[in-house]
């Protein structure tokens, strides 16, 4: 109760400045959290999604492999969405008018496609990242920024009262402190959430380079990884 009481006379008293960066750290806390739900959700659904591509290369043709992958406007496959790259850059390539791609082989043709795709596809996952990076290495600040304008009023007002004890320090500059400890509220989260979503956006790009390799594979030579190296030999 008296920890509640403490919080409640520092937003009172403690100004205008105490209370907007009050209000800062909860606008950083609240983006951050959002971010991490949103992120989370998208690297979740994408391993999910991954699960499909054993069911792809076990179909019969490829418009049934496209069927396993399943997708719809609100929660986009990149998986699918790779495939169907290739397919329109090799039929891009072989049914068009002459330009200058067409100075590229297919196989060159169709990896540069799947490449920009894979990394249309990182700068995707890896949005709002840098707001968690952000965060991260300043809420701290915020908060001690917040700590010592507090404590500065604090030692005003004790000044001003003639109260010099430690008992009547102590209670003005503890209520100050909480501050700090907000920022690192604020902090900690968003630093662990952000190496979560990193080690998670790693994964799913090292799947979608893995299927725009045997992408490539079949597109170029009709055959998966396992005969890509012969064909590409032959």
């Amino acid at each position: 109760m008296n920890s509640g009481l403490s919080i409640f006379k520092l937003w009172v008293e403690g100004g205008l400045v105490i209370q907007l960066t009050g209000i800062i750290l909860l606008l950083m806390s609240i983006a951050s959290w959002t971010v991490m739900v949103v992120k989370g959700m998208m690297i979740y659904r994408a391993k999910e999604q991954a699960k499909q591509l054993h069911d792809f290369w076990h179909s019969p043709d490829l418009n049934k492999a496209l069927e396993t992958l399943e997708s719809s406007e609100q929660d986009a496959n990149p998986f699918k969405a790779l495939a169907l790259e290739g397919q329109n850059a090799m039929r891009h390539h072989r049914h068009t008018e002459k330009h200058l791609h067409d100075s590229l082989d297919l196989n060159d043709w169709i990896t540069s496609s799947l490449r920009n795709s894979i990394d249309d596809m990182k700068e995707k996952f890896g949005s709002g990242l840098i707001v968690l990076a952000s965060i991260g290495s300043t809420a701290p600040f915020v908060g001690l920024f917040g700590t010592v304008w507090g404590i500065y009023q604090a030692l005003i007002t004790i000044s001003d009262s003639g109260m010099s004890s430690i008992d009547k320090v102590a209670g003005p500059v503890g209520e100050a402190l909480v501050m700090t400890a907000f920022g690192l509220a604020v902090a900690i989260p968003a630093v662990l959430g952000y190496n979560a979503l990193l080690r998670g956006n790693q994964y799913i790009a090292s799947r979608l380079n893995r299927f725009a390799y045997d992408l490539r594979a079949f597109y170029v030579a009709g055959f998966h990884r396992n005969n890509a190296d012969k064909a590409f030999s032959e």
